[in-house]
């Protein structure tokens, strides 16, 4: 039978420093940082930012994901439509649905 003691890993951080050479974070007061005053724009839920990024600019409100597979030709034309009519992809959708049904 094979002999696997000679193989065991070794430890290789060492001993660890004594306490007076330890660090004193732990024992020091937890600060937390003081959060920025919240500044609301009309209608919205949550935070303005100086500069805000697309997510924010997109906000629709919507909430339930809605996946579908659809041909790479669909895709194309849903998106230049969107894109001309400067629009999102489910208002472009939600349009062709009040369309159909009046």
């Amino acid at each position: 039978m094979a002999n696997f003691k000679s193989i065991r890993r070794q430890r290789t951080l060492g001993a660890p420093p004594p306490l007076e050479e330890a660090s004193l974070n732990l024992a020091a007061p937890e600060v937390a940082p003081v959060p920025s005053p919240i500044i609301r724009g009309e209608g919205s839920t949550t935070s303005a930012r100086r500069t805000p990024d697309g997510r924010s600019l997109r906000r629709s409100g919507r909430t339930l994901q809605f996946a579908t597979r659809v041909s790479p030709e669909f895709d194309a034309k849903l998106r230049r439509i969107a894109e001309q009519d400067g629009l999102l992809l489910v208002e472009i959708m939600e349009k062709g649905a009040r369309s159909l049904r009046g």
